[in-house]
């Protein structure tokens, strides 16, 4: 059994008995952070992909095939008949992808972990925190709602044909490439400019961060356990913050004192943005906190131990070296410019 890399270890009882897995992607923010962890864990690692990505490295352990998962004749050639403890999707979207997995891997894994949304949750929600048997309902983001006509088909074919289902509800899981603000890089410009930024609601709505690391303690420690069949469950942080929080983190990992924060109306901003509606009113205007104690009673070890004050310094210490990473978006510079005018009014 493999020894873990401190970052990467839940407690120091972690052993696991090794476990054939497969995920289909593997080099996003969520999979490729439960690649690094799977592998160090011990497990064996299949991810199948198209091939395309070099953000995320494959780690070290991990076989690699190539395929297009919407190709199901070049997957079934790849898979050359293998079968697998788990199959982990985290590039099913649309309830015909979802369908297309599904009887891709009928009969070839014991657990097919299907990667929703906490996005699906009642919006607005009505109680806090937000739990594993919350309704389903987004009446404001098409992402929530094909991730739950997603979760209808695969829960029915559970019910009626024995369907080897999981689903896992993440929210917004981050790592060192992802910059959490409405405007991504371009905010922390706006920041060490001294210009006005931009920020929806009033920006004391709760927003909960969970770093990849974090998320993969629970992730991988669910995958092949017969106790997840026919069951969802929600992953995050139990860390919650207002967005004005959220901001000045980043302003102070940005080496800005105090940043000059305005506030707009999500709908507002929704009515200047067709693009970032969705999002905002389908999901980060709402408060959001979450109640993890049902992967906790099936992964007792699970904690989420890295604060976003820490994840925020990693983030602006990537794109500080990085700086082919610093897009200045011209859209969201006149978008904030606009608003911050009209809010002056």
């Amino acid at each position: 059994m493999s020894t873990l890399p401190h970052n990467l270890l839940g407690t120091a009882a972690d052993t696991v008995s090794p476990r054939n897995i497969l995920f289909i992607g593997g080099t996003g923010v969520i999979s490729a952070a439960a690649a690094e962890r799977a592998v160090a864990l011990g497990h064996r690692l299949t991810i199948l992909n198209r091939g395309r990505s070099a953000g995320r490295p494959v780690p070290e352990g991990a076989e690699v095939l190539h395929a297009d998962v919407r190709d199901a004749a070049a997957v079934r050639e790849v898979l050359q008949g293998r079968e697998f403890d788990a199959v982990a999707d985290f590039i099913s979207f649309t309830p015909d992808q979802a369908l297309a997995g599904m009887e891709l891997f009928r009969g070839r894994t014991g657990q097919y972990v299907f990667i929703s949304s906490a996005s699906a949750y009642q919006k607005p929600p009505t109680t806090l925190p937000i739990r594993d048997s919350t309704p389903l309902k987004n009446p404001f983001w098409q992402y929530s709602r094909d991730k739950i006509a997603c979760e209808e088909l695969l829960f029915e074919a559970y019910r009626e044909q024995d369907f080897p289902v999981t689903v896992v509800r993440p929210s917004h899981t981050y790592d060192r490439t992802k910059i959490a603000m409405v405007g991504g890089w371009t905010d922390i410009h706006r920041m060490r400019a001294g210009m006005p930024i931009l920020v929806h609601g009033d920006g004391t709505s709760l927003w909960t961060l969970t770093h990849s690391r974090d998320f993969a303690k629970a992730f991988v420690g669910l995958l092949g356990r017969p106790q997840a069949i026919g069951e969802s469950y929600t992953i995050t942080s139990d860390e919650f913050l207002p967005w004005n929080q959220v901001y000045r983190l980043f302003a102070r990992a940005a080496g800005v004192a105090e940043p000059e924060l305005f506030h707009v109306s999500s709908e507002t901003i929704a009515a200047h943005s067709p693009e970032l509606g969705p999002n905002l009113l389908g999901d980060r205007s709402h408060s959001v906190v979450f109640d993890n104690s049902k992967i906790k009673a099936l992964v007792p070890d699970y904690r989420a131990t890295i604060p976003f004050a820490d994840g925020a310094r990693e983030i602006v210490e990537w794109h500080d070296a990085h700086p082919e990473l610093q897009v200045v978006k011209e859209d969201f510079m006149e978008l904030s410019d606009r608003l911050h005018d009209w809010s002056r009014r």
